[in-house]
């Protein structure tokens, strides 16, 4: 008997090792699939099997045309298997998912992963970067750009890196911010054509910001726009002196593009110092904007400022979602962004005109509206030595996680946060190392927090619904639509939920035990459709059994 059980337990291991290795050649094959990956897929609009950029696709929408979860399913969902990372820091990363290879980042490190069962196919490994400051040195980075057989990461202190997405083996390595040691990297970059687009982060921190383009094949940089213009260039006024070399204005996510317009949509951070306003006269250009600029030469083409001399820290680094449809009687080429500021805008993006705006901040008191223009009107709250509430607080109404617009219900989604701050300012000296807030931010006494799943209707300028989330306030997930008239989220209860995106009831959810922060996607296997979200130090995913 215990000669034929133990016989019974070695065949049992052979089976698994023979069908692990089975699934690790199968694993290296879709690696060499890989290799197909063009400027055509990219600018491919219907998300289906792959999710081959951080958005999903050049809009932004994060809508999938994966059929396969409906409303009348999506209670079945099941965890399939979990991906550990041992890096610094929580994982912001959304996955790209091309011919069923799984690619991430955890910090510097960049791991090929099989999509449908979790098996590490190979791990690129880069130490992280020593006296780094405020959001570098949480060393996040939020993923990877993938053209051809290449795939390209930023690093926490701004570093272009290319791999080989076959191997991981490294290829090349550009350092593109220099100059000044608060320079740092959290986004993930966009491929557009043959050049890979990158930002960076330390806007609180009195850097110079910019969008940079390099050569996908030399790494050869191809243009500079400067974020901050210097001395003499249009909107220099604001910037006396050598303050322009520390007036912020980051890019620190990635951007959208329109490839039948050929532009790109970009938005930039709050401008240097944070709180205290009289060392930068004016508007602050191009702080707080939406720039639309040429992928081939860096020319801006237009801007939208959305918070001109901005106080309280509202980046406009809110992801601008392209959607064309039927507006006002006609058909119009938008791009919708709820910004930082608690305003919800629609833009024409073929020329930065502005089109309607709504609060959609409940908590709300430094401006009285948004005039005819586009430009706040302001009641006159700023941040003071002794401290000044100003509504929202210093994350913002919103901030960084992804909205989404579904072309079933034609429904806008996105996550709020109402909060105050107590903004205190006095005039500093910018110092290498150390942020540039002059001064601070703190959360006012007895005053709870609150979150909301919000539906827009930009058709109509509405709010169909909102649901409060009941949590710890600790999340900061974005969203994603399906075809099927989903909505996914990270809720505020550290859990992946499903809500149907016409009432916004709750039709599923997995509690993953520590809070998310990092946006969803979907991708398909051998016509099995999988959900991934990151949660903490893990990367959790899900189907149907």
């Amino acid at each position: 008997m215990m000669l034929s059980r133990k016989c019974g337990l070695i065949l049992a291991l052979c089976a698994c090792l023979l069908k692990t290795a089975s699934s690790a050649q199968d694993g290296i094959a879709n690696l060499g699939a890989a290799a197909g990956v063009t400027d055509k897929d990219l600018a491919e609009k219907g998300i289906r099997n792959n999710w081959p950029s951080y958005n999903g696709d050049y809009t932004g929408r994060r809508f999938t045309s994966l059929s396969q979860v409906t409303p009348g399913n999506v209670s079945q969902l099941r965890a399939q298997w979990v991906f550990h990372s041992r890096n610094a820091g929580i994982l912001k990363v959304t996955p790209v998912v091309i011919a069923g290879v799984m690619y991430i980042t955890g910090s510097n490190d960049a791991y090929a992963i099989e999509a449908s069962t979790g098996q590490v196919l190979w791990h690129h490994q880069m130490p992280i970067t020593e006296g780094l400051i405020d959001d570098a040195s949480g060393h996040i980075n939020r993923g990877v750009a993938i053209l051809g057989v290449r795939l390209y990461m930023e690093t926490d202190n701004a570093h272009l890196l290319c791999l080989d997405a076959r191997s991981g083996n490294l290829l090349w390595d550009v350092p593109y911010a220099t100059g000044n040691k608060n320079y740092g990297a959290t986004s993930a970059p966009l491929i557009v054509k043959d050049k890979v687009l990158v930002g960076t982060s330390g806007g609180d921190d009195g850097v110079r910001g910019f969008v940079a383009a390099f050569d996908a094949i030399t790494g050869k940089e191809a243009w500079r726009f400067w974020t901050i213009p210097g001395p003499g260039e249009p909107g220099s006024s604001s910037w006396p002196g050598d303050l322009y070399l520390h007036g912020g204005a980051t890019t620190w996510m990635p951007g959208t593009y329109d490839p039948e317009l050929n532009t790109i949509f970009w938005g930039t951070s709050n401008p240097s110092p944070d709180f205290e306003g009289s060392v930068r006269p004016g508007d602050d250009l191009y702080s707080n904007c939406l720039l639309a600029l040429d992928p081939d030469t860096g020319k801006l083409k237009w801007y939208f400022q959305f918070t001109p001399h901005d106080l309280e820290d509202y980046d406009a680094t809110e992801t601008p979602v392209l959607v064309d449809m039927d507006w006002k009687g006609a058909p119009r080429k938008l791009v919708i962004e709820a910004n930082r500021n608690g305003f919800v805008y629609i833009l024409d993006r073929t020329n930065g005109n502005f089109l309607e705006t709504r609060q959609f901040a409940l908590k709300q008191n430094w401006a009285k509206g948004i005039d005819e223009h586009g430009r706040p009107i302001r009641t006159g709250l700023i941040p003071n030595a002794e401290g000044a509430r100003v509504c929202p607080g210093f994350a913002g109404a919103t901030n960084w996680f992804s909205p989404t617009y579904s072309e079933t219900t034609h429904l806008f989604y996105f996550l709020t946060l109402e909060e105050c701050s107590i903004f205190s300012a006095k005039v500093e000296k910018f110092e290498e190392g150390k942020g540039y807030y002059s001064t601070g931010a703190k959360h006012p006494p007895n005053e709870e927090a609150e979150r909301e799943l919000v539906a827009y209707d930009p058709a109509a300028n509405t709010f169909p619904w909102r649901v409060p989330q009941v949590g710890n306030r600790q999340s900061f997930a974005g969203a994603m639509s399906t075809v099927t008239g989903l909505v996914f989220f990270g809720d505020d209860a550290n859990s992946f939920e499903a809500v149907d995106g016409l009432t916004g009831q709750t039709l599923w959810h997995f509690n993953m035990g520590q809070s998310p922060h990092a946006s969803p996607m979907s991708y398909a296997v051998g016509g099995k459709q999988y959900f991934a979200i990151a949660a903490g130090n893990d990367l959790f995913t899900f189907a149907l059994p």
